[in-house]
């Protein structure tokens, strides 16, 4: 068995019941550990195949202060982990959670309908929205896509939102919220009625990601428990 290397211990407490499935880590670079100390092995989602990573590389961490580095991800990482499954299920989700920061500094947090098209999020809002003055100061946003079960499945995204103004309803409004509500045929014809005559334009928020965080708490977990697992592993095999 190599240096370091916990996966039959791990294997075996699971079978016992005791602990669930874990990875060190699936997601880099955000994980990606630079500091004193001995080579370590990084788990990579690229890696990641019918719930088993393999290391994909070792480094030999400079002498320093540990710290995270990458808050920014490539666009293949990203994609990575958003076409996961339970990526992919939170994506087609009605609601998220988007926070910001509002123009006298302090934080809000708010409950929007969305649409995933592939590559980006797109949140439909009225022109008069307080956020959007917030979001034209300000463009970065952090997505929350999370269950209501234990233990939780959470999506983590970050991005930049840009804002679209448009004459009527966007596509994506009546996507999401025709997805939302169950309606007979009849019902929907006065929905839209009701919308059109209500809006006479809308602003798509379209939001690129640019760090993305699956955390399943079977494979994934928090990043600060990832680190404090590595330091533990680090402490046993000193």
């Amino acid at each position: 068995m190599p240096p370091g290397d916990r996966r039959p211990r791990l294997a075996a407490a699971r079978s016992a019941g005791q602990v669930p499935r874990l990875l060190l880590s699936v997601s880099c670079p955000p994980h990606r550990l630079i500091g004193s100390g001995k080579k370590f092995r990084e788990f990579c989602v690229g890696d990641v195949e019918n719930g088993r990573a393999a290391p994909s590389q070792e480094y030999e961490r400079p002498n320093g202060p540990r710290r995270y580095e990458g808050a920014i991800m490539g666009p293949n990482e990203i994609n990575a982990i958003l076409n996961l499954p339970i990526s992919r299920e939170l994506l087609n989700r009605d609601l998220l959670r988007m926070a910001y920061v509002a123009k006298d500094g302090t934080p809000r947090n708010v409950p929007v309908g969305f649409v995933w098209n592939g590559s980006q999020i797109v949140v439909c809002t009225s022109k008069n929205a307080p956020k959007l003055p917030s979001l034209r100061r300000n463009p970065m946003v952090a997505l929350t896509i999370d269950t209501e079960v234990h233990p939780p499945k959470i999506l983590l995204i970050r991005g930049r939102a840009e804002l679209d103004v448009v004459d009527g309803i966007p596509e994506e409004y009546l996507q999401m919220s025709g997805s939302g509500y169950e309606m007979t045929p009849e019902q929907r014809v006065v929905w839209e009625a009701e919308v059109r005559s209500l809006y006479d334009g809308m602003v798509r928020i379209v939001i690129t990601p640019t760090w993305a965080k699956l955390i399943d708490f079977d494979t994934t977990l928090p990043t600060a428990v990832e680190e404090l697992m590595r330091q533990r592993a680090e402490r046993e095999n000193a």
